[in-house]
């Protein structure tokens, strides 16, 4: 055993390593890529919204596509597409569209459309204006009917006691 003093320091004991994770390496982000339908670019016109046989509404429709009903409705119509009354629908009110395809009830008047289909199981309770108008066997129609004559205005009305 010596006793004397040795220059070299004892070792040390080791010392825990540490395990640091790297750090993520920042990823280049991604498009998102949605999961929904695409959207059509189909134009407006082309889009027709339904009114379904098990639905009773009221109110007003107005716009410009194209809108069928095979329920029951109460109020005015005034689409610039074309609107389709199935068989076994009801509407109560005015309608202005396009073109009308008529196979249910019209309760009402068609103020202004280019075209009216009345099929056979159609029925219009009141008055007519069209540029055209087909009429199938066994449809009906109660009222005055207009067509043919364009875009005519109502005539003025005169006022009596007047010069003519």
């Amino acid at each position: 055993m010596a006793i004397w003093k040795d220059p070299t320091p004892a070792p040390k004991a080791a010392e825990p390593v540490r395990f640091e994770p790297p750090a993520p390496t920042p990823m280049p982000a991604e498009p998102v890529v949605s999961q929904t339908a695409p959207i059509r670019t189909a134009d407006a016109a082309a889009r027709e919204s339904v009114i379904a046989s098990d639905l009773i509404i009221e109110g007003k429709i107005e716009g410009s596509g194209h809108v069928r009903i095979a329920g029951k409705f109460k109020g005015d119509i005034k689409v610039q597409g074309n609107l389709s009354i199935d068989q076994g629908a009801k509407v109560s009110g005015g309608v202005s569209a396009n073109k009308v395809t008529l196979a249910g009830e019209l309760d009402g008047n068609i103020a202004s459309a280019k075209q009216v289909e009345l099929l056979s199981s159609g029925a219009i309770n009141g008055d007519l204006k069209a540029g055209s108008l087909t009429v199938a066997a066994g449809s009906r129609i109660r009222g005055h009917v207009e067509c043919g004559w364009g875009d005519v205005k109502p005539a003025a009305k005169m006022e009596s006691g007047g010069a003519a």
